[in-house]
């Protein structure tokens, strides 16, 4: 993509936005959330509604909340930075860095995943939250005497995306191996230092308690505090505390790496920044933690610690949530036009990701955002140039200087020349007029057209080589009734 221009955020817009965050608030949904539209490093608009603790003031840009697993984009930033200075490899075995790790006899696998597979949530391994989200303070040593004792593998290796927690911890323990540090301190020290990300770290101690958002779950009697849990050996999977300053930053610097000629910035290269965000699992539809039901439509999967969706009206969206006891995050941005949003929540499982989804969909709906039509290249123009008209009036000499060797081996010319005369009289012959308009392109080298008649229109569609110069590889023509 190329940097995206910027983007102004009409008033209208705005006041549907503060809508949905007011509406958060309002329905005991959370205590406190704020919530933050950008596009790039220029912010667009903010808002913090509700209260970062109870009986306190509403939260701010600098309001230090848990992110939970937002931090798996920062454990595999980790990963790809030992593996691009040659530290480690990802299609190492897990045993290589934790030799204890086998499976129970329940198991349906017992191929022992990959650093890669436990990156893209395809190791086998079944999904975990409310289990994981309880261990995040336990010791390397007591992690290793759970993988010890035998883990549980549901599908087979490689097979389909499970989203596993285990996993990631797992992650932090080949982290720390391969670097000879403790991982959280390498990640404060190689990643988030670099990067200027202050508010930003695995112990809730390490901030100031009056900007401190404090975690809350619902009960009869209202909302009940939770104390936060100290960092450990699952803190890989979801132990950073950050802001919405701080998130701005880390989405602008991941997203940044999708532009073309992308600068080389922080901790890690643009090209594995890129890794991260294409699709290596697919989810299914069924998936809870996949896209929501109101964009089925959409393609989605696991990248490297990152989510990423494909629509067909809106194009690439890149993201990943974090649920924890007495938080919800979300981190989420649209690859054409870089506009983004962090959206910050207090409470249990709360729904920061539904949130995100509606306040960056209501302002590309409220931009009339379309997806550009895919550029076609002039050449592919000239040659739907020379094809339409060959079906005006076949030529031989043409025939043999426009199309590669296969379109006559794979249909011969006087049997494609007389189903073309067929559909041209089916229609009640074509119009004079000679305009090609390009109607359906997937590639630079490709185009779909049509050619009116006066009964109906033929649809005419090519593809062009790999090689050069190219010539036309796929020609197909068919007649549409009106």
């Amino acid at each position: 993509m190329s940097p995206a221009s910027r983007l102004e955020i009409t008033p209208e817009i705005v006041k549907q936005m503060e809508t949905i965050v007011a509406a958060r608030v309002e329905s005991q949904g959370t205590p406190g959330i704020f919530a933050t539209l950008f596009q790039g490093d220029q912010l667009l608009w903010e808002v913090g509604t509700g209260v970062r603790l109870v009986g306190g003031e509403a939260p701010d840009s600098n309001t230090t909340f848990r992110i939970a697993s937002c931090t798996k984009s920062f454990t595999i930033t980790a990963l790809l930075k030992l593996r691009d200075e040659g530290k480690l490899n990802l299609d190492q075995r897990i045993t290589d860095f934790v030799p204890e790790f086998s499976f129970s006899t329940l198991s349906k696998s017992k191929t022992v995943p990959t650093l890669r597979h436990l990156a893209s949530m395809s190791s086998g391994l079944p999904t975990d939250d409310p289990w994981a989200d309880r261990q995040e303070s336990i010791t390397p040593e007591e992690l290793r005497e759970i993988v010890q004792a035998g883990v549980l593998a549901t599908s087979t290796t490689g097979e389909l995306f499970q989203y596993s927690n285990l996993g990631f911890a797992l992650l932090g323990l080949a982290i720390e191996k391969a670097s000879g540090r403790d991982f959280r301190e390498f990640v404060s020290t190689e990643i988030l230092k670099p990067l200027g990300m202050n508010q930003t770290g695995f112990n809730a101690s390490d901030f100031q308690e009056s900007n401190l958002a404090k975690g809350y779950r619902k009960a009869e009697e209202g909302w009940v505090e939770l104390p936060f849990s100290a960092s450990g050996s699952f803190s890989s999977i979801g132990g950073l505390f950050s802001s919405a300053r701080d998130l701005r930053t880390w989405s602008h610097w991941l997203n940044s790496a999708l532009d073309e000629g992308a600068e080389e910035f922080g901790p890690l290269s643009a090209a594995s920044r890129r890794e991260m965000q294409f699709i290596s699992t697919p989810t299914l539809p069924s998936s809870e933690l996949g896209t929501l039901p109101k964009n089925g439509g959409r393609v989605s999967g696991y990248g490297l610690g990152l989510f990423v969706e494909y629509d067909q009206r809106f194009g690439q969206f890149v993201s990943h949530s974090g649920g924890y006891p007495g938080f919800s995050s979300h981190m989420r941005w649209h690859v054409p036009t870089g506009l983004s949003v962090v959206a910050l929540e207090n409470a249990t499982y709360s729904g920061a990701m539904a949130t995100a989804i509606a306040i960056l969909e209501s302002a590309l709906e409220g931009l009339n955002y379309e997806l550009p039509k895919p550029e076609i290249w002039p050449i592919t123009y000239e040659f739907a140039g020379k094809a339409d008209a060959l079906i005006r009036n076949w030529d031989g000499d043409l025939a043999d200087q426009i199309f590669s060797e296969n379109v006559e081996l794979d249909i011969p010319f006087a049997e494609r020349r007389a189903s073309i005369s067929r559909l041209v009289e089916g229609v009640g012959g074509l119009s004079q007029s000679t305009e090609i308009v390009a109607e359906k392109s997937d590639s630079p080298v490709h185009m779909v057209w049509k050619i009116p008649g006066r009964q109906g229109e033929l649809r005419c569609e090519i593809r062009l080589t790999p090689n050069f110069p190219p010539k036309i590889q796929t020609f197909r023509v068919r007649s549409e009734a009106f």
